[in-house]
């Protein structure tokens, strides 16, 4: 199920439990609708309401810094990628071989998490990308420095390919949601149950529907952002790509 059609099932499951409270209302004996009744049930639904603002808000942090850190992570790689090339083009005309492979390991990666209409994303994880990744360490350890200043540069080449490996495998094993589903499972039941509540005490008429929508909608919108930036590889809301692109823009010979 993706972000929009979840957070359309929450904007119903809501506007359904503030409706089903309005209904109640005709269906309840009086007895049980007494002024003590009703008191009682705005103690519970207020401390009620105070979980599930506490949970909303604690999803909607831990969402945004899963966001947050892949978008720094990322850009951290296209830095790293840049560097290396222009390691191996301070090194000579004798790296163009790790270069050439170089630049087509960044193209691929470009392809995979941000593909063309069509396409779909492999999202990362793509064995013939890390494969490649590590033929330009393998022509890197094959060059022959003639000076110190080669030798050098082979060096910080190598240690800034181990680290693009090690940055890889961490992007990899990041992607997925941090946010479980039986949490929003939860939350959203409660917020059912307090629109019910409101919709019990609430009178009947035109105004309170359209407030009950409305407000179902915005619960909605924030379940929406929540799965939107806990998976920020995919979606409306992806980490955009301009970090990548100018990377394989600098590595044009």
């Amino acid at each position: 199920m993706n972000s929009i059609t979840a957070s359309l099932v929450v904007t119903l499951c809501v506007f359904a439990g503030g409706v089903g409270g309005l209904a109640l209302h005709r269906i309840v004996p009086k007895a049980h609708l007494t002024k003590e009744t009703q008191d009682v049930i705005r103690l519970g639904t207020g401390m009620l309401s105070v979980m599930a603002s506490l949970v909303l808000g604690l999803l909607i942090a831990t969402a945004k810094s899963s966001y947050d850190t892949a978008d720094h992570d990322n850009r951290s790689y296209a830095a790293e990628l840049i560097l290396l090339n222009e390691t191996l083009r301070d090194y000579g005309n004798a790296a163009a071989a790790p270069r050439v492979l170089l630049r087509q390991y960044t193209a691929q990666a470009l392809r995979d998490v941000w593909p063309k209409p069509g396409e779909g994303p492999v999202v990362v994880e793509n064995r013939e990308a890390g494969q490649t990744l590590e033929h330009v360490r393998e022509a890197i350890r094959a060059l022959t420095p003639v000076d110190a200043g080669q030798r050098w540069l082979q060096d910080q080449a190598l240690q800034i390919n181990v680290s693009l490996l090690r940055q890889r495998w961490l992007l990899i094993e990041q992607n997925g949601p941090s946010v479980r589903p039986v949490v929003i499972v939860i939350l959203v039941s409660w917020i059912t149950l307090l629109f019910a509540s409101f919709g019990l005490n609430a009178p009947r008429n035109g105004t309170v529907v359209v407030a009950f929508l409305v407000c179902s909608l915005a619960i909605g919108g924030s379940i929406f952002l929540i799965l939107e930036m806990d998976n920020p590889f995919t979606g409306i809301l992806k980490i955009p790509s301009e970090p990548m692109v100018s990377a394989l823009s600098h590595m044009e010979p």
